[in-house]
């Protein structure tokens, strides 16, 4: 659905909203639901936006008693049901693909509730009992101009992790950031050091794999949210808005694009800080070693065992490299890590070690892999072309480098 006339118009939402209650079957859940509950927050704007996915996230208010109609709700429909939080009694249904909080209503008043959300455009509230659309933030009229901004900077401190949700926003659903908003995140993007990390984490993978990612990230780095002032003047960091990144298809945007976008927000100390995974860092740290190396001497002059270690190196996620290599080689070495029978980009041999050992009497250890790091990389070099001259340079090799017994 567009966002069209949704000012004047509110039965288009509100018809949308009942299509879907009745898509997923909610009359067995909205039956236990006492008189002033109502729906709220990123369901609401997910359909306007036209956004709803196969997963479904859901949050409902209810006046009193969240936990108490939740279990009542959770062993209805034989789903699986937590408590998120006891004393404020947050609880969570989770059926299927759907997942539906429920929480109690924290103000004596369902606008004062609103008014403690995040920010205006997951501060819509639908009441279930007079099955409309109830609006005091103006949170509409801020999804027509495609703006985020928050009623109170006390909801941002409350919980700082939104100062970061803000870049997420800007990812996903390519929104502008309110000018006043700016000002607050460059004053308090200190505090997001006081949240935990993995929900930190959580929030950069989000950010890194929006559709407008770039956008966000390029933000991220203007209003230096990761880093001290001089951080990203740092040679790592590269000036995102030079490159041309209409040289990777679709899929190469998706897979390859958020590694490069990490590398270019977060040094080594964060990314172990922030908790990211151990092949990650490791990708990354590989990314700056070639960039570094590559910093200080010509492509053109890299030796061959250079030249193939770089491809051995980064064959896997090589696209997140390809930003790093002059401009003018970077379409070519992309075309040719495309091609997957390019034995120097997708480093390969024609014998195993298992071969080598039956064949050449050659055991288990240090040997042997070198002995396998130099076959793969004269196929590499197209300096061997099938199973009989691999043998025969692996019988030269060993002659010229294994000491005699």
């Amino acid at each position: 659905m567009k966002i069209t006339n949704i000012l004047t118009d509110h039965t288009i939402i509100i018809d949308e909203l009942e299509r879907s209650i009745k898509l997923y079957n909610w009359n067995s859940i909205l039956s236990f639901l006492p008189k002033g509950s109502y729906l709220v927050g990123g369901y609401i704007r997910d359909i306007i936006l036209g956004r709803v996915t196969g997963d479904v996230d859901v949050d409902i208010v209810v006046p009193l008693n969240a936990i108490e109609i939740g279990k009542k709700i959770s062993d209805n429909i034989e789903s699986k049901f937590i408590i998120l939080d006891k004393k404020r009694e947050v609880v969570r249904i989770i059926l299927n693909h759907i997942s539906i909080d429920i929480a109690n209503q924290i103000s004596s008043t369902i606008e004062g509730d609103l008014s403690s959300r995040d920010f205006s455009i997951n501060s819509i509230a639908f009441l279930f009992d007079k099955k409309c659309l109830f609006d005091p933030l103006n949170g509409l009229k801020d999804l027509e101009l495609s703006l985020l901004r928050t009623f109170s900077e006390k909801n941002l401190l409350n919980d700082p992790l939104r100062i970061l949700r803000c870049f997420r926003f800007v990812a996903e659903l390519n929104f502008k950031i309110d000018l006043q908003l700016i000002a607050f995140i460059k004053k308090n993007k200190g505090l997001l050091y006081l949240v935990a990390k993995e929900r930190i984490n959580y929030e950069i993978q989000k950010i890194v794999k929006g559709a407008n990612a770039l956008e966000a990230v390029i933000l991220v780095k203007q209003l230096n949210i990761f880093g001290t002032d001089n951080s990203y003047k740092d040679s790592i960091f590269l000036d995102l808005q030079k490159i041309n990144y209409t040289e990777l298809n679709h899929h190469e945007k998706e897979t390859f694009l958020p590694l490069f976008f990490i590398s270019q927000i977060l040094d080594e100390v964060s990314l172990e800080k922030f908790r990211f995974s151990r092949a990650e860092i490791s990708k990354i740290k590989l990314l700056r070693k070639w960039h570094f190396l590559l910093k200080k001497k010509n492509i053109s002059q890299l030796n061959e065992l250079d030249r193939f270690s770089l491809h051995q190196q980064l064959e896997t996620f090589f696209p997140s490299f390809i930003f790093y290599l002059p401009q003018n080689i970077q379409l070519d070495w992309l075309n040719r890590w495309r091609d997957k029978d390019d034995k120097l980009f997708h480093p390969s041999n024609l014998l195993s070690g298992d071969v080598i050992k039956k064949n050449l009497k050659i055991k288990d250890g240090p040997i042997l892999g070198e002995l396998l790091q130099y076959l793969s990389k004269e196929l590499a070099y197209k300096r061997l072309n099938n199973f009989d001259e691999a043998i025969y340079k692996a019988k030269q090799w060993i002659e010229q480098n294994v000491p005699k017994m």
